[in-house]
């Protein structure tokens, strides 16, 4: 028994019974990934294109963008997919893809949050050294270690999940493969394997907060010495938004994960895994080119640029 849903799959929980609140669900789900679509690529478009924007801060930014785009992508469509067709099945290996790909997201945009908190700890509180410090292949370095932490993060999840055998119920109460809710479908009483990542998990998570906190601690601290409010301002302007969304990120996974997996309440698995993996994409794109002035900046030159040369095509191809 305990292979059959291996086989077959599982079946992922829908938002309501009522066809037409499907539609409404799936309708509002789109608009909030167009919407997270449209924005992290914007972002994502104007750092590459624009050469001011060639700096550390916009380079994890950049990062971020992507990790957004991606970990969006990976439940929401599906999602929208399903509410449609009023199919909730997902196969096997979509679910172990899905958990991976989750995890490694979440895991990786866990650590890049930590490693803007240590960019902006340099460039406010240690600003001659800066260009030394942040130099281009210690920026790569960074990114890089924070893709492959999230990787060995979901390799370890995804693997210590699955290893738990499945001879009950096949409904998944969540949207998505998580691996609180995979849990709770279980039929075994032992997951050491997953309390011991989950531990691992928490472990490191702790650690980056901690650092976080402590680079903020300093960072506030500098900035209060400044005498010029516009510059106070300007600081406390590129760091508070950083400081939100990690708090808001963190605070929402934690409370999800440390639920017990005896107690399941529906309703609130989806309003914190909505949190965690919905919002923060949004949340991005706002809090970043919105209220950026160099993002502004680089947006009117990226649209003053395509005005300029579709002007220019009908006087070399008249």
């Amino acid at each position: 028994m305990a292979n059959v849903t291996m086989l077959t799959g599982f079946f992922l929980m829908s938002f309501s019974n009522t066809w037409e609140l499907q539609v409404l669900y799936a309708i509002l789900f789109l608009l909030i990934y167009l919407v997270a679509l449209m924005g992290n690529l914007l972002i994502f478009t104007l750092i590459s294109l624009d050469e001011k924007l060639h700096t550390p801060m916009y380079f994890f930014l950049k990062n971020l963008s992507l990790l957004d785009l991606c970990l969006i992508s990976v439940t929401v469509p599906k999602s929208i997919v399903n509410s449609l067709s009023h199919s909730y099945n997902i196969s096997f290996w979509g679910c172990v893809s899905q958990l991976f790909l989750m995890m490694l997201l979440a895991a990786s945009e866990h650590f890049l949050l930590t490693v803007m908190s240590y960019d902006r700890y340099v460039a406010i509180c240690q600003p001659l050294h800066y260009e030394v410090i942040m130099n281009s292949e210690i920026c790569l370095k960074m990114a890089a270690a924070s893709w492959l932490t999230g990787g060995l993060f979901g390799v370890l999840y995804t693997a210590s999940t699955f290893t738990l055998p499945f001879c009950g119920s096949k409904e998944i109460h969540q949207f998505f493969c998580d691996v609180p809710a995979l849990v709770r479908i279980s039929c075994s009483d032992s997951h050491l394997a997953v309390d011991v990542t989950m531990v691992l998990g928490f472990s490191l998570g702790i650690f980056c907060s901690i650092y976080i906190t402590i680079s903020y601690s300093h960072i506030i601290s500098t900035v209060l010495k400044i005498p010029v409010k516009e510059s106070r301002s300007k600081a406390f302007s590129t760091c508070l938004p950083h400081l939100i969304v990690f708090m808001f990120f963190i605070t929402t996974c934690v409370i999800a994960y440390l639920m017990p997996p005896q107690e399941t309440y529906p309703g609130l698995d989806l309003l914190f895994s909505m949190f965690y993996t919905v919002v923060p994409p949004i949340l991005n794109p706002v809090i970043y080119s919105l209220r950026n002035k160099d993002m502004k900046t680089a947006f009117r030159k990226l649209i003053a640029w395509k005005y300029f040369s579709k002007s220019l095509i009908p006087k070399f191809f008249p």
